[in-house]
């Protein structure tokens, strides 16, 4: 088995290198509708021709062998009148006769005369053949020779009449008294090629009442040139057929297409937003039919789409306008709030705890109020990007350490990987920590106490950085739904830190401003990880993602290797285990995961993946990442190494 693995990836690159030159002719095919129209139409017209070719030259043929049979046996049968005649004549006369008129002819010089006379009418038309029961192949033939044997082979013309006449026909002719017939090919004795020819024979006697074989021998020449003519005008009158249905093909789909293609480019333009492009639409078929149809869809898209402008551009209006204008009371109510709120030591515990409240609620209301404007900037297309040279290292580093207490309060820590060299990107510091500071937030509050591990990396002109969690993950469809506004996985969870909704929207609008993307993976029970990624240079295009979407825990437990293939089973080292439940702990058993005294904060060393002691090496760029949000749901018992375990 060896060898052949071996020769695998060699087959597969010969199949490429071979598919190559084709790829353009299959391009073409596939997306072509006319030219296909026309190969199979060609297909189908050279089947046809084809077919009545080879029967109008059968029945040609058989018209030709019929009126040649018919004609052979009427020449023959007066031949062989003649013969028979000549033969009783002679003996008529040598009865009438004197002895001396009997030597004066014997029976061979008798026969040549006789081929002599019958070959006469018929030069290049047919031949006689003469041939008697005892005659042997070493008889000589007519003109050869000055000896006249009684009965011997006689032919006429240089005919080998032996290797001319079947055997099948001369035993025949020995128990049949009429005429008999038979195809042939006659040879002759200058070598040339044999020659097809019927073969007409009967059983006569000579002057002395002896029997002998007299054969005529027509030979298809002119058949064969009449065949041939047929044969050439039915292939030039089916290569002009077929020529001109294809012709005509090629019009008639054109006729077809040219308005689809329209269409088709039409609808193109229109996806792009040139809303004005309408089809040309003349006469009054279903072509002209189907471009009024086209046309009215159009206009009436074009409608509805100015309408959800008009009422988009008016609700962004308002979300401005409304923001602008509650800056001034909120203002106001700020500076009376932060009043009262100082003063609350004075008040009475519910008063001051209501201080407190609206203090909050205050906090609240102005972060909404700043995220709305920031919504409207992006809406509105106002928003400007400020890039310049950073290390998301440091940047990651704040937004950890702004987001400590939380991470305390929720018993949960936050790992840093991938920092041991410079990750530098030319970007708008004060948007990227914006959008971590929302990642990470998002997972100290979803992660049920269990660790963050945020992962930084940078290869082929990108730059990542992945927050993973272990909390209650995403279900299907929510990895797309995430980033919408004011969109929450569960209406009815409370949400302590305040949030607004609108934090994951305006971080995946800052992320396309770089030119990157924001995306998220999950699995219900199995925690969740977002992933941005940034072009190294401002301005350059994305090609990959340094880190996976999935990480790579997941892909274990699923049974994959770091380039996502299956892994395989029978290597040793490895076992089933089942992935823990979404209330255990990385590492620890499906039953709650917390040590015996029941404290979250311990056994923190189960819950975060160790990290292989090898060197790290600069990781690639994930050839699977695509633009875009996506999401997976995988099982939950797979297989893993027992090293990480």
């Amino acid at each position: 088995m060896g060898p052949l693995r071996g020769l695998l990836p060699v087959t597969r690159s010969c199949v490429r290198w071979a598919r190559r030159p084709l790829q353009p002719g299959v391009r073409l095919w596939r997306r072509n509708i006319q030219l296909r129209v026309v190969a199979f139409t060609l297909l189908m017209s050279v089947g046809v021709v084809m077919l009545l070719g080879f029967v109008v030259i059968g029945q040609v043929r058989n018209g030709l062998l019929d009126a040649k049979e018919k004609a052979a046996e009427n020449q023959a049968t007066g031949g062989f009148s003649i013969a028979t005649s000549q033969a009783v004549k002679y003996k008529s006369q040598e009865a009438s006769g004197s002895g001396a008129q009997r030597g004066a002819q014997d029976p061979g010089s008798w026969l040549n005369s006789l081929v002599e006379q019958l070959a006469s009418g018929g030069k290049g038309v047919y031949w006689i053949v003469t041939l008697s029961p005892e005659a042997n192949s070493t008889q000589p033939s007519f003109g050869e020779t000055d000896v006249n044997p009684p009965r011997g082979t006689r032919s006429s013309g240089s005919v080998v009449a032996e290797a001319s006449i079947p055997q099948s026909l001369r035993d025949a002719l020995e128990t049949h008294t009429g005429a008999l017939k038979q195809y042939t090919l006659v040879k002759t004795s200058d070598g040339s090629k044999p020659r097809p020819a019927l073969a007409v024979g009967k059983r006569v006697t000579d002057i002395d009442g002896h029997p002998y074989q007299l054969y005529y021998l027509f030979p298809f020449d002119q058949e064969e040139k009449t065949l041939g003519l047929v044969k050439g005008t039915l292939a030039t009158a089916g290569l002009f057929v077929v020529v001109l249905l294809g012709a005509i093909a090629w019009l008639v789909t054109r006729q077809v297409v040219t308005p689809v293609r329209m269409a088709a480019g039409i609808a193109e333009r229109l996806a792009a937003g040139r809303l004005q492009e309408r089809m040309q639409v003349s006469g009054e078929d279903d072509i002209a039919r189907l471009g009024e149809s086209f046309n009215k869809m159009a206009q009436n898209l074009q409608v509805k789409i100015q309408q959800l402008e008009d009422l988009s551009r008016m609700q962004r209006r308002f979300v401005s306008d409304v923001s602008h204008e509650l800056r001034t009371p909120l203002t106001t109510v700020r500076m009376a709030a932060d009043l009262i709120h100082d003063a609350r030591g004075d008040f009475d515990p519910v008063t001051a705890r209501s201080a407190e409240l609206l203090q909050n609620q205050l906090d609240r209301f102005e972060s909404l109020l700043s995220d709305l404007l920031e919504i409207s900037r992006f809406d509105a297309g106002a928003a400007d990007l400020s890039a310049e040279p950073i290390d998301l290292r440091e940047v990651v580093r704040q937004v950890v350490d702004a987001a400590e207490p939380l991470a305390e309060a929720k018993g949960s820590r936050v790992a840093i990987r991938g920092d041991a060299q410079p990750v530098i990107a030319e970007a708008d510091p004060r948007r990227v920590e914006r959008v971590l500071r929302n990642l990470v937030v998002n997972a100290i509050e979803h992660g049920e106490g269990r660790d963050v591990v945020i992962r930084l990396a940078t290869a082929d002109g990108a730059v990542a950085v992945a927050v993973r969690d272990y909390g209650v993950g995403l279900k299907p469809g929510e990895a797309t739904r995430v980033f919408n506004r004011f969109w929450r996985a569960d209406p009815a969870r409370a949400r302590t830190t305040g949030g607004t909704g609108l934090g994951l929207s305006i971080a995946v609008e800052d992320a396309r401003l770089h030119g990157g993307w924001l995306q998220a993976w999950g699995e219900p029970g199995g925690g969740s990880q977002f992933r941005m990624t940034l072009p190294r240079t401002a301005g350059d295009s994305l090609r990959g993602s340094p880190i996976p979407l999935e990480p790579e825990d997941s892909r274990r437990n699923r049974g994959l290797n770091s380039s996502g293939l299956p892994a395989r089973s029978t290597t040793p080292g490895q076992l089933t285990v089942p992935v823990p439940r979404a209330g255990a702990r990385d590492g620890s058993p499906s039953s709650g995961g917390r040590s015996p005294g029941g404290d979250p904060a311990r056994d923190r060393s189960a819950q975060i993946p160790q990290l292989p002691t090898a060197p790290p090496r600069p990781p690639s760029a994930d050839p699977a990442a695509l633009p875009g949000n996506g999401s997976r749901v995988v099982g939950r018992t797979k297989t893993v190494r027992e090293d990480d375990v």
